[in-house]
């Protein structure tokens, strides 16, 4: 039982979900979250000062490029693209590619020589995600239906690797990061955004299965995140920057958990418990 709850007595508190470890609950209450963002729309992007979606993320240029119906279920934390050196002809991989915001914008920048994948495990984000390609014409793009910690392709298939606000969704990023290294090509570039942990989180909020969904339960400190990458081969780890996040500003990314109705959260300062890093890295030649 949450503190949320009283131990006795009649409550009129009412009771969250709680994480239980369990790779697969964690999984399928992502899957569900996300299942539902793709079916109703919802995004940041018109909002400059908004954490997530790409309000302020993206530059004007590049959100009136992209496909509307990508932008519209636009959720992540940073623009992974602006980091990633992409050229005409490379092979780019999106991890947790979503609606498709940054496959989309990375299809433009490698040209009709190159290719993108897009892998995410929530079928309806596939299914919008491909009828948005379909529909816009981008052609140099495949959607993939899988999981991150078990990427449906080849080893050494790809120049890059990218991902927006989903590695920390992960209940296992150790194996992700080790599957990015796999498809990765010798000397192949990872460049991620994601939510990293700076402090510890209120309990209530640490042990909730909505604000996993969220992207902040699951979030790991920087030397976890960097050490994992470590552990998985790569090389060359830089923090290319970090955006410390404010009360109003975790706020906002805990709307889905009911965070408005909690007094018992909102009386506290959620201040720099978390941060938006930028993060890149080099699979080494051998």
């Amino acid at each position: 039982m949450t503190k949320a709850t009283k131990k006795s007595g009649k409550s009129t508190k009412r009771e969250v979900p709680k994480v239980e470890s369990s790779g697969d609950e964690i999984r399928g209450a992502v899957r569900e979250h996300y299942g539902n963002l793709a079916k109703t729309g919802s995004s940041c992007c018109s909002t400059k000062e908004s954490s997530c979606g790409c309000g302020g993320l993206y530059s004007q240029t590049e959100i009136l490029s992209l496909p509307q119906d990508a932008i519209a279920v636009s959720a992540g934390c940073g623009n992974p693209t602006a980091i990633a050196s992409l050229k005409p002809g490379m092979v780019v991989v999106d991890l947790g590619s979503g609606g498709g915001i940054d496959a989309f914008l990375s299809a433009r920048k490698v040209g009709p020589k190159g290719l993108v994948y897009g892998i995410d495990m929530t079928p309806e984000m596939i299914h919008r995600a491909r009828k948005t390609a379909r529909e816009t014409g981008i052609e140099n793009v495949e959607f993939r239906l899988g999981e991150i910690e078990h990427i449906p392709l080849d080893a050494g298939v790809a120049d890059v690797v990218i991902s927006n606000c989903v590695i920390n969704l992960s209940p296992d990023k150790q194996q992700v990061f080790k599957e990015a290294f796999r498809v990765l090509k010798p000397g192949g570039r990872l460049a991620v955004s994601d939510i990293v942990l700076i402090s510890e989180l209120p309990e209530d909020i640490r042990e909730n299965l909505t604000a996993w969904s969220s992207c902040v339960s699951g979030a790991v400190s920087e030397k976890e995140y960097v050490g994992a990458m470590k552990n998985a081969g790569f090389e060359q780890i830089k923090v290319e920057d970090r955006v410390v996040y404010t009360h109003e500003q975790l706020s906002d990314y805990l709307k889905s958990y009911e965070y408005a109705d909690r007094p018992e959260l909102r009386g506290r300062n959620l201040s720099e418990l978390i941060a938006s890093y930028r993060i890149t890295a080099v699979r080494p030649r051998k």
